[in-house]
C-alpha cells in the first residue's frame, strides 16, 4: 500500500472507532450488542461496553500514531486530550460532546 492509502485507512479506522465509542456514550446500539445479546439485560455492560470501544478507540489510534497517520484533527481539541490521556473515567463521559454542543448553540444563536 502507498503511504496515502494507508493514511486513508487508518483515518477511516480511526472515525469508525471514535462513532463506535460515541454510540456507547449515547447509549445507543453497536456491533457489541450483537456479540453478547444475553448482556444487555445486565446494568454493568454499559460501562463494559464503553471500555471495549474506549479500548478500540485507543488501538487504532496507538497504531495510527506509529505509522504516522495524522488522528487528532478529527476530534475536537477536548476529545483529542481525553485520547491522549488514556483514562475513560465520568469526566472523558460527561465532556466529550460539551465543547460540540457549545458550538452548535453559538451557531443556532447567531441564525
Amino acid at each position: 500500500m502507498e503511504k496515502e492509502e494507508v493514511c486513508t485507512y487508518f483515518e477511516d479506522r480511526v472515525l469508525k472507532a471514535k462513532n463506535q465509542f460515541e454510540r456507547t456514550v449515547d447509549c445507543k446500539h453497536t456491533e457489541f450488542d450483537d456479540l453478547y445479546p444475553y448482556m444487555t439485560e445486565q446494568p454493568q455492560f454499559f460501562w463494559y461496553k464503553r471500555y471495549v470501544a474506549w479500548q478500540e478507540l485507543l488501538t487504532v489510534v496507538k497504531i495510527a500514531e506509529d505509522m504516522d497517520v495524522e488522528w487528532k484533527n478529527l476530534f475536537l481539541e477536548k476529545q483529542a486530550a481525553f485520547v491522549e490521556g488514556r483514562v475513560l473515567d465520568a469526566k472523558v463521559l460527561d465532556d466529550w460532546y460539551e465543547e460540540q454542543e457549545k458550538l452548535e448553540t453559538e451557531s443556532s444563536k447567531n441564525e
